[in-house]
This record gives C-alpha cells, sequence and structure tokens, in this order.
C-alpha cells in the first residue's frame, strides 16, 4: 500500500530473473534464511493493465519468502527496485469507510493522549491524508510524508501539508530543522515496505522529541500465518512482522517499545507505540511478555510451522479451485468483489482467470477499465452487478468482507452467495 524506501542497507544485490537478490536479513544481517513459501513468478499486484496495453509484455518477478533463522523476521527475499513498482500508484486510503474510521479512531487517541497544543505530528507514508484530516482545526500541526506524486497532490488540495518525497534519515533531518522536533510520528501500513529499517527507525528517532512517541501499524504475522493470509504476501510487503524482531530493530536504534494493541483491519494488525530508551512511559511489560510467549507457541521463530504454513496454503489452492470449478461446470456464473493487492497474488498463484469467473468489480475509480495483472479479468463499477448478473461473488478484499456483503445485501436478498476465499474457502 505504500511505496518502497531507498537505500537498501545490508540487502545485497545478486540480480538476474528468479535468482534471490536479498541474501542478508534486513534487520541483524544474518545470511541464515530459510525459504519456505514460493509463489511462482507474479507480476506486480497494483499494476492494473489498459485495455490499450493488454497485448504488452508484463514483468513477473520472484515471489518467495523466508525466515532469519536469527532474529526470527519473516521476509521477501527479492526486491523490485521502487522506481519500477511505483512508477504509477493507485492506492487510495479513503477509498473504505471502514479505514475512514478506523483512522478517525486513532486520531482521536493521538490527540487525547499524546499531542499537545501546538506540538507536531509527522504522518510517514500519510496517502491522501484520510488520518491527517481529522486533526485539521485542532490546535496541532501536521505534516504528512507522502512519495506518491499523485497523492501527495490529492492531500494538500484536501488541506492537509503533504511533503512530497520518500521518509529516510535524511528526509527526518530536514523536518527537524525546518518544524522542529515533533511530539508524535505515525507510520501506518508502511513499516513493511521499508527495505532499510535501520535507516527509517534511525530516522524516526532523530525526528522525535525527546519525550515524543512513534506509533506504527503493520500487518501481524500471527494473524497471517493462523489465519493463513498467504494473499496478503506480495512484492510491495518486504517484511512480515512478529513482536521479537521489531523489539531487536527499534533496541539497535536506541529505542524501546512501551505498548502494543492488536487491531482487526487488514486481517489482523499490531499497533506499536515506541519512544526512546529512557523515556517518560512506562513499559507495559506484562501485554508485550504475553504476546511474545504466544508467538512462541505458535513456533513463529522456527522452520516447522512455516513449512506447514507452505503445505496449507497448496491445500487451499487446491479446495478454492476445486469449488469454483464445480460452480462453473454446474452452470452457475461467478464474479469478483473487490481487486485488492492481496486479491491479485491469489488469482495468479492459484491460477484463476477469465476461464472461471466473469469479471470483478471494485470501487476504486483508478482500477475500473482495467485488467488484473497477470489474470486479465477486466474491472467494473460495482453497477456492473445490476447489468450482468451473476449467482456467486468470490471476495477479494475478504478484511473488508462486512463492509461489501452490507453494501451487497440487496445481491444476496434476491439469491446470490458470496464465497470467501481464506483462511478455507467457504460459501456465505
Amino acid at each position: 500500500m505504500r511505496k518502497g524506501y531507498l537505500p537498501l542497507g545490508n540487502a545485497a544485490w545478486c540480480g538476474g530473473d528468479g535468482v534471490p537478490n536479498i541474501t542478508a536479513c534486513r534487520i541483524c544481517g544474518s545470511g541464515k534464511l530459510h525459504v519456505f513459501l514460493r509463489l511462482g513468478p507474479t507480476p506486480l499486484a497494483n499494476s492494473f493493465i489498459k485495455p490499450e496495453r493488454i497485448g504488452d509484455p508484463e514483468p513477473s518477478y520472484p515471489l518467495d519468502v523466508c525466515l532469519c533463522n536469527e532474529c526470527g523476521l519473516v521476509q521477501l527475499n527479492y526486491v523490485v527496485p521502487p522506481e519500477v513498482m511505483f512508477k504509477d500508484y493507485i492506492y487510495f486510503s479513503s477509498t473504505s469507510a471502514t479505514m475512514r474510521g478506523h483512522f478517525a479512531m486513532l486520531a482521536s487517541e493521538v490527540l487525547a493522549d499524546f499531542a499537545g497544543k501546538g506540538s507536531l505530528v509527522v504522518e510517514i507514508a500519510s496517502n491522501d491524508g484520510v488520518l491527517l484530516r481529522n486533526m485539521l482545526g485542532k490546535d496541532v500541526r501536521i505534516l504528512g510524508v507522502e512519495p506518491a506524486t499523485n497523492i501527495a497532490l490529492k492531500a494538500n488540495e484536501s488541506g492537509v501539508r503533504t511533503l512530497n518525497d520518500f521518509f529516510n534519515s535524511g528526509c527526518a533531518r530536514k523536518i527537524r530543522a525546518s518544524e522542529g522536533p515533533a511530539k508524535v510520528v505515525i507510520a501506518n501500513n508502511v513499516l513493511a515496505h521499508v527495505p532499510d529499517l535501520k535507516d527509517f527507525v534511525t530516522g524516526v528517532s532523530s525526528l522525535l522529541a525527546d519525550d515524543g512517541v512513534f506509533i506504527a501499524e503493520f500487518p501481524y504475522l500471527a494473524d497471517l500465518y493462523s489465519h493463513l493470509e498467504f494473499d496478503t504476501i506480495y512484492h510491495e510487503h518486504l517484511s512480515y512482522f512478529s513482536l521479537k524482531p521489531i523489539i531487536r530493530l527499534f533496541g539497535q536504534s536506541g529505542m524501546e517499545l512501551f505498548d502494543v494493541k492488536k487491531q482487526a483491519v487488514h486481517g489482523g494488525t499490531l499497533r506499536i507505540y515506541a519512544q526512546k530508551k529512557g523515556g517518560p512511559r512506562k513499559a507495559s511489560s506484562g501485554k508485550i511478555g504475553g504476546m511474545l510467549d504466544e508467538e512462541k507457541r505458535l513456533g513463529l521463530y522456527g522452520n516447522e510451522a512455516y513449512d506447514k504454513f507452505a503445505s496449507d496454503v497448496g491445500t487451499l489452492r487446491a479446495e478454492l479451485l476445486a469449488l469454483l470449478r464445480g460452480l462453473k461446470k454446474g452452470g452457475k456464473k461467478i464474479a469478483i468483489y473487490g481487486a485488492p493487492a492481496k486479491g491479485n497474488t491469489l488469482l495468479n498463484y492459484c491460477k484463476i482467470g477469465a476461464d472461471l469467473v466473469e469479471y470483478a468489480v471494485d470501487r476504486s475509480p483508478y482500477k475500473q477499465n482495467h485488467y488484473t495483472p497477470g489474470t486479465h479479468i477486466m474491472v467494473y463499477g460495482p453497477e456492473k452487478l445490476d447489468e450482468s448478473k451473476v449467482d456467486y461473488l468470490l471476495i477479494l478484499a475478504w478484511n473488508m468482507a462486512d463492509e461489501i456483503m452490507a453494501q451487497q445485501a440487496s445481491f444476496k436478498q434476491s439469491g446470490g452467495k458470496f464465497i470467501l476465499p481464506v483462511p478455507r474457502p467457504r460459501i456465505a
């Protein structure tokens, strides 16, 4: 959902199609990387295709996942250069009512608990300003940092002061020099996209006031593992965090976690709260320790759990294909609701194309009238469902399933049914 960040730090580039270009863990530098899941050559998840370009060559890149046996970080072993991945960026956070509500609640918490009058609040990868808009007129200074030029422009037009740049230690120094130290720095759904994690956290530490707070959200590995959310793996997500490697990462830059909270969005998200070591807030050691114990119980630091995960992913693919083929053979028509990045991982890995589904619909105008990458399924607006009736809707944006099914209540009332693919294919 966010752009990548240069430089690559410990990442060693080897080059060559299909050849891993990451040979060292991006947190601890260890070369002990256990590859456990290979999703195959896959096009970029957000590289939707205009109809007039459907015959052009479509590059694909390895999508393999590995575990660092030293610090426990799960990560991709192939990184697509950011200038390739993000030449056209189409994700706008404000599209989803669920996310608008989620960020409004976070903004209220920041204002109530951490940001005093006149203090500086900086959001990294602020997208179209969906969170910071909630702080306009609230007696705090706000600044977004957003590398996508088109999205930063939209944010500025909406009144959210936004710097069009990548965040790194150099950017942090410039902001501090011009704006002063930040009382709060926020980074939602971006930490997983960062190649040079050490430089990023160093930048956060240098920007924060001595009593400042860093708040970040990212998909939580324990939920990904427990709910078989393999489709959240795509090239933009370089790291898949459990708590143990996060604590090590921040400790290396003189910071410490003092609280963690689980969030329901995106299929399971972890929100962390960090400060400079020795900061004024007492750590919730019991909560953090309990979460570390649960990660150990799940086996998230060893190879065996992930090898089983990969086997279960293969079973899910077989079950989903059997379900769709059976419905198709029985004369049923199937369409797709939602064309998120995760959905394109699932479609390409399972090889679901126009032979099984009629079309896809999505509320984002930036995806409509484009083909899905790799599988070449046309995406329309939701009104297509009224024009071309189907019997089943395969919900690829399953993390928004409640919102989608509420929007499409008339579809179910008319006899239509929903298919949820994760963690096991099922009809709702």
